[in-house]
């Protein structure tokens, strides 16, 4: 149910069903997707509301996917299933109410593969899951400003399309990353020390 409670169940995730395609030399998959969700808003409890992919993204073998809207929740949910890897799916709580773009029955999308959700020459913005609302917002009011931003929605975030964020990021000379989960030693760090 929620990310936190994640934490009873470590090592069945990293020591078990993320190294089995490894240590079986490929000859065993294991096809699971652990659907969880989390984020702030809800004036829930400390241990309720941790945005803890980083501690997957330290696991090899093991893929986390971040939609941002339904369609993407949708296509990124098929993606999971059709994985051969394990992959922690997490949804954003309080954006379970946001509107958005219907998806396509039926279609997956790719997990590693970021969506360029506007296109810009002035500065890039990176993020996903909850902070492409904001990031969206603070977009379209720079843009008033005669700010060009293009934004990037990474989508999964283990693996990193970084080949999408550095051809951005080569063109626009500027980059701006937004999450909602501890600085140190997470995602927005490891974008930035590749970037």
């Amino acid at each position: 149910m929620l990310m936190n409670f994640v934490a009873v169940c470590m090592d069945q995730i990293t020591n078990h069903a993320a190294k089995l395609r490894f240590m079986s030399g490929g000859q065993t998959h294991v096809p699971m997707v652990i659907r969880t969700m989390t984020g702030s808003g809800f004036q829930t409890g400390g241990q309720h509301s941790d945005f803890l992919e980083a501690w997957f993204c330290h696991t090899p073998g093991i893929k986390v996917a971040m939609p941002s809207n339904p369609a993407d929740a949708y296509g990124l949910l098929r993606g999971a299933i059709d994985d051969d890897d394990p992959v922690l799916f997490v949804e954003h709580f309080p954006s379970y109410w946001n509107p958005g773009p219907a998806p396509q029955r039926g279609q997956a999308i790719p997990l590693g593969q970021a969506r360029v959700a506007r296109r810009g020459k002035d500065v890039t913005l990176i993020g996903y899951s909850r902070a492409m609302l904001d990031i969206a917002i603070v977009a379209e009011r720079l843009s008033k400003e005669g700010v060009d931003c293009e934004v990037i929605d990474l989508r999964t975030v283990s693996p990193l399309d970084m080949d999408t964020v550095l051809n951005s990021v080569r063109r626009t000379g500027r980059a701006v990353i937004v999450h909602e989960a501890v600085r140190s030693f997470g995602v927005g760090a490891e974008l930035a020390a590749r970037i």
